[in-house]
């Protein structure tokens, strides 16, 4: 089963699909790693938008979703459009949805280095927040 790493920039999901087995990291290719809600004022948008992730979800046997925590206050503070959409995320039923502070993030990969540099990933840059959080996730269950 894969575990689906998400952060969130604004209208938009960033994806990564990472499974680990027999202490092996393996990263699967996504049809489509990133995803935009379009009119987030719009409810037939957010539930076009609600149904495309869970498809992808089924399509790519994800049964856990981690997404990145955005702060709600300060310079970083996610905006309303962002806190919808995680909120659509958290009501797919047929997914595990967690979410990881930046904090816990940091500690957990600072116990559990990265096996290989993440340019070595194969992962286009813009996935880097997707993909730490997805191994944030699976390091912390050992």
């Amino acid at each position: 089963m894969n575990t689906c790493g998400i952060e969130i920039k604004g209208s938009e999901v960033i994806l990564c699909l990472l499974s680990k087995q027999d202490g092996l990291f393996q990263i699967a290719d996504c049809r489509q790693v990133r995803h935009t809600l379009s009119n987030s004022n719009d409810s037939e948008s957010v539930r076009k938008f609600q149904f495309m992730l869970k498809k992808l979800f089924e399509d790519y046997k994800v049964s856990r979703v981690i997404i990145r925590e955005r702060p709600t206050k300060g310079k970083f503070a996610g905006g309303a459009v962002g806190f919808k959409i995680e909120a659509c995320i958290q009501l797919i039923d047929t997914v595990d949805v967690e979410l990881f502070t930046g904090v816990k993030i940091k500690e957990v990969v600072k116990d559990n280095p990265f096996p290989v540099p993440f340019k070595s990933t194969g992962l286009k840059a813009f996935q880097e927040g997707a993909f730490t959080v997805a191994y944030a996730a699976l390091c912390e269950d050992q």
